[in-house]
């Protein structure tokens, strides 16, 4: 059975709104804070206060990835956290206080997914079809904690309701793969197509699942053998073990048709040589997913007549929208992406600082699940 409480006012700025709160909700949390560069400290803190449109979840699962990994290394990340603060993006909780004016279907308990940002769908970026590039894209951290702050937009255009078949671990993998399969859309393949992803992270085993299914024949790279024999588990037709090959190049060619190379190339690992090696590899008239992105002031030599008189197409795909974040919790519903396949290990919210230190040297862990 359902209960809330009666309605109270809480102080925001000059501001007293309404918030209607499930009775467990305390006023403190425990959440991991980034302080710098690889200063991440357990912390009793307030419990978030709510805006008018805005809604508290309960962390019921948040989820490591590489960017929080990055942004933990740097101790910031510039469009999307100033330290000191509450980090972590990819959560599954239940709505556990909302503010007076947001919508009743977002009711007490209800299990949800929310994404990292929302677009203004105003600006020019937005009008033309491109929410990813929004001029004032507003993002949102704090799934590393008891509870999380939803701004209002994203609960506007980027909070959904988690269906009942699908598990917490799998619902909080919408984000990424909403990234990639913005990825995939940009990079037009078509069924029998031979593609190749470098890198057999996370995101790149996404790839390899999702181009799988799309009927894309999947040639996978990596410089370990867990990560390639999960990547045939994946759909992958063949995998390739960097360091045992001498040229990596002429390995992924002899794969394809006539050796002319792959009709796409999705570079996922994150260096300059795997970009060059990407151009290397795909065929005339292909295309090249600079998924990764480089490091700023990061340069990369390449030969503009190779890619010019090969008409091959260079894409960098960033971030998602709103579409593609529906699209990615359907293909969890359907069974495309599980978390079993992903996430190796569950820990507690205050492993978290040693779980990075453990993720910085590459001892194996995929994904872990971090429960508060």
């Amino acid at each position: 059975m359902r209960t809330t409480t009666p309605k109270r006012s809480e102080a925001i700025g000059e501001e007293a709104v309404a918030v209607v709160r499930a009775p467990a909700v305390p006023s403190k949390m425990m959440a991991a804070v980034l302080y710098g560069s690889e200063d991440l400290r357990l912390e009793q803190i307030d419990v978030p206060h709510l805006a008018a449109d805005e809604v508290l979840l309960r962390v019921r699962l948040a989820l490591t990835d590489g960017t929080d990994l990055k942004v933990w290394q740097r101790g910031y990340h510039a469009k999307m956290i100033q330290p000191p603060a509450v980090f972590g993006h990819e959560v599954v909780g239940e709505v556990a206080a909302v503010g007076k004016r947001v919508d009743a279907r977002w009711r007490m308990g209800l299990r949800v997914i929310a994404a990292n940002s929302a677009p203004c769908l105003r600006c020019f970026h937005c009008r033309r079809g491109q929410e990813n590039l929004c001029e004032d894209l507003l993002f949102n951290n704090g799934a590393y904690a008891e509870y999380m702050r939803i701004p209002g937009r994203i609960v506007m255009e980027n909070m959904l309701e988690v269906p009942h078949s699908v598990d917490d671990g799998s619902a909080a993998l919408v984000e990424p793969l909403a990234c990639v399969l913005r990825g995939i859309h940009e990079m037009e393949v078509r069924t029998g197509d031979t593609a190749v992803v470098i890198g057999c992270g996370p995101i790149g085993l996404k790839y390899v699942r999702m181009l799988s299914r799309r009927g894309v024949r999947v040639i996978a790279l990596a410089r370990r053998v867990a990560p390639l024999e999960v990547a045939r588990r994946m759909g992958a037709i063949a995998t390739i073990n960097v360091t045992q090959v001498r040229d990596v190049v002429a390995a992924v060619r002899n794969l394809t048709e006539d050796d002319r190379g792959a009709d796409a190339v999705v570079e996922a690992a994150g260096n300059p040589a795997t970009w060059k090696q990407a151009l290397a590899m795909v065929r005339r008239g292909g295309v090249v997913n600079f998924f990764s992105g480089l490091s700023s002031g990061t340069r990369v030599e390449i030969e503009p007549a190779a890619i010019h008189y090969s008409e091959i197409k260079l894409i960098s795909p960033f971030h998602h929208t709103p579409r593609f974040i529906r699209e990615a919790l359907e293909a969890i519903r359907r069974g495309d992406i599980l978390a079993h396949d992903f996430v190796t290990e569950e820990i507690r919210l205050e492993d978290l600082p040693h779980a990075f230190e453990k993720m910085k040297s590459r001892s194996g862990e995929i994904k872990l699940a971090v429960r508060p």
